[in-house]
């Protein structure tokens, strides 16, 4: 059910492919409530995925192309957005993140530096560019929210997910860092949403996805979240609810974050230990 919650409001959503992507479900989510929006996402990403399908779906939602690590690109972005909405936005979510050396399968201690650079500017650096961009542009109204997806490999060791751990790491920090910055200049508000596993595009190719998919299932209090309950708490973000939220790194993972372990994984380890003896 839509409450209008975000009446009014017009923003940028980086980084829908397909409709299994977190941003996909958000900005479908955000046109219900009642907000208008851009969408945008790198050319390649744009020719691969089916941006135009989403763009049906959100009212026709222009489509805007930018590599979210050009700065160039992403001033021409904002300002477009300006001139489609009239005026400055409300919110932005940014949803991107990408390493070259887990697409290749290269462990992390044989890691390829070039890759490992690009991982950090596509998956991290690009936020700062985003947000240093928007404050040249005076693109974002008072009180207005930034919002970027991270994952809790950034504090923890998951093997699998190699560089873009160190990548997510940067990116909470740049969320802080620029969140102080912009809070005091401008009273815009940044922060991080540190999701479950979920079962997207770029997800399931981090190595061993499944099985720690079904570990921190069994681990959570309340179970994985969701892609679709990841969007709703989006939204919450971007609205007025939340104005004094800021340079956070907020879980939204059922309970796995502050979980030491649950029975259920007792009881299965208790089961193997049983069939092993």
């Amino acid at each position: 059910m839509a409450h209008q919650l975000l009446k009014g409001k017009k923003g940028i959503i980086f980084g829908a492919l397909d409709e299994r992507s977190i941003a996909w479900k958000t900005a479908i989510r955000a046109v219900e409530e009642g907000a208008e929006i851009v969408l945008t996402n790198a050319p390649i990403a744009l020719r691969m995925g089916k941006i135009n399908e989403l763009s049906a779906l959100c009212n026709n939602a222009p489509v805007i192309p930018a590599d979210a690590t050009s700065v160039t690109d992403l001033e021409n972005l904002l300002q477009k957005s300006m001139e489609h909405f009239g005026g400055k936005m409300d919110f932005i979510l940014h949803s991107i993140g990408m390493s070259p050396n887990v697409r290749k399968a290269i462990p992390y201690t044989d890691t390829n530096y070039d890759n490992f650079l690009k991982t950090l500017d596509i998956s991290a650096l690009s936020l700062h560019k985003v947000l240093q961009s928007a404050m040249k542009l005076d693109a974002l109204k008072e009180w207005s929210s930034v919002v970027a997806l991270t994952y809790i490999a950034a504090q923890r060791t998951f093997p699998g997910y190699n560089d873009m751990a160190e990548a997510k790491a940067l990116m909470e920090s740049i969320a802080r860092s620029f969140g102080y910055h912009y809070g005091f200049a401008k009273k815009v508000r940044v922060n991080t949403i540190s999701q479950s596993p979920t079962i997207t595009t770029a997800g399931s190719g981090v190595s061993g996805f499944d099985a720690f998919f079904t570990y921190a299932d069994k681990m959570s209090p309340l179970g994985n979240a969701t892609a679709e309950q990841c969007a709703d708490y989006c939204l919450t973000m971007f609205s007025d609810y939340t104005k004094m939220v800021t340079m956070q790194n907020l879980f939204h993972d059922g309970g796995f974050s502050n979980t030491g372990v649950s029975q259920s994984i007792i009881e299965e380890m208790e089961k193997a230990a049983q069939a092993n003896g």
